[in-house]
């Protein structure tokens, strides 16, 4: 089996640790895979640091025909046996390159909870004969993407899962140390990219509620994550509160493992969420969760389960759940007992074995036509 995966992104996201996690799985299985991706970009960096087999491409504008025929040729040339293609631009790529004659089946996974685009050229694309299966991450992003696919049984929904090996209970200290935060002090934070659908407006207000019930002590706040196009919206309007002291913003980071569980909650306020595997990060170092009922949230956690689910854009609610958590221990112990079994069922090796099973029977079906 040859599998040849498309990426378009430059910034490295949410999709692009799941092709990561998806080669890895794949790899151990002795699949010969390739990653085609985008020149100078986050995702050719690291498989150039992993030693992963890839070839690069230049972006140039979304509908480029030279990395459509480049894509065929590669196929061609690797005698690939199925193409998975990872976001809407490679999408649009390897649809050329089916009109160009590459004949090979594509997957393609659907991570977004908007709908498909209302034109000509969306709908050709989605169900154009090279698409065999569409991945959705969650059911949520499934029943969103139904109404413009005409063969249903191209439908089919693999979780988005994570690396629990990397994630522990152990509390090392570094948070309180680099941010010089009191033992005393509850910290709370999310862990996302600063972008609209984050919602950390919401966020922000959350806290602000928080802090006045509580004489603007007693809780810091943390926003960990690069800038998605809204840092400086939030800054200002931290400033704007009066919350430069209370909230800090980290930027990205790539120790998360060794600093999340040191967060008392983990306060997820997006107002869209295609999965949210940050929110199974957090279950799996032991961090309560506190979210939203954005999108695919739900098919993780369970409202007094293994989580507390609030509306969106609902701060009030929100810092409800907060303080529930922070005074009963009770529950406290519950959802986070509860949480840690949940991880198991969003795992990066459940998540390899689903799509691997969706490959099989592609090629299957090839190889009897």
């Amino acid at each position: 089996m040859k599998i040849l995966h498309f990426s378009s992104a430059k910034t490295w996201r949410g999709g692009e640790q799941q092709i990561a996690y998806l080669y890895d799985e794949l790899h151990k299985q002795q699949i010969q895979q390739w990653i085609f991706c985008a020149q100078g970009g986050a995702l050719a960096r690291y498989c150039q640091q992993e030693a992963i087999p890839h070839f690069t491409y230049q972006k140039r504008f979304s509908t480029n025909p030279l990395v459509a025929y480049q894509f065929k040729k590669l196929s061609k040339q690797l005698k690939i046996d199925l193409a998975h293609l990872h976001d809407s631009h490679s999408h649009t790529f390897g649809y050329i390159s089916a009109i160009l004659g590459n004949s090979i089946p594509f997957v393609l996974s659907r991570r977004v909870d908007f709908p498909v685009k209302d034109n000509w050229l969306s709908y050709q694309k989605y169900n154009h004969p090279s698409i065999q299966k569409i991945l959705s991450v969650s059911n949520y992003v499934q029943r969103i993407l139904a109404p413009a696919i005409q063969d249903q049984l191209k439908l089919q929904v693999v979780h988005s899962g994570i690396d629990t090996t990397r994630f522990s209970y152990n509390k090392k200290g570094m948070l309180r140390w680099e941010y010089k935060i009191p033992s005393n002090v509850r910290i709370i934070a999310n862990i996302a990219a600063i972008a609209e659908h984050k919602d950390y407006f919401t966020f922000v207000d959350t806290a602000a509620i928080l802090l006045k019930k509580n004489n603007g002590t007693g809780y810091k706040f943390l926003i960990i994550g690069a800038d998605g196009g809204e840092a400086e919206q939030i800054k200002q309007y931290i400033q704007a509160k009066g919350l430069s002291k209370q909230i800090i913003l980290t930027g990205f980071r790539k120790d998360i493992p060794q600093i999340l569980p040191e967060v008392d909650v983990f306060l997820f306020t997006s107002k869209e969420e295609g999965l949210g595997t940050s929110v199974i990060d957090a279950l799996a170092c032991g961090v309560p969760v506190v979210a939203t009922k954005a999108g695919g949230i739900p098919e993780i956690i369970q409202d007094g389960v293994n989580g507390l689910l609030a509306p969106i854009k609902n701060p009030a609610r929100l810092a409800e759940k907060v303080e529930q958590l922070l005074m009963n221990q009770t529950i406290r112990k519950k959802l986070v007992e509860n949480g840690q079994a949940t991880v198991f069922q969003f795992s990066k090796a459940a998540t390899a074995r689903k799509t691997l099973a969706v490959y099989q029977e592609i090629i299957q079906q090839a190889s009897i036509q």
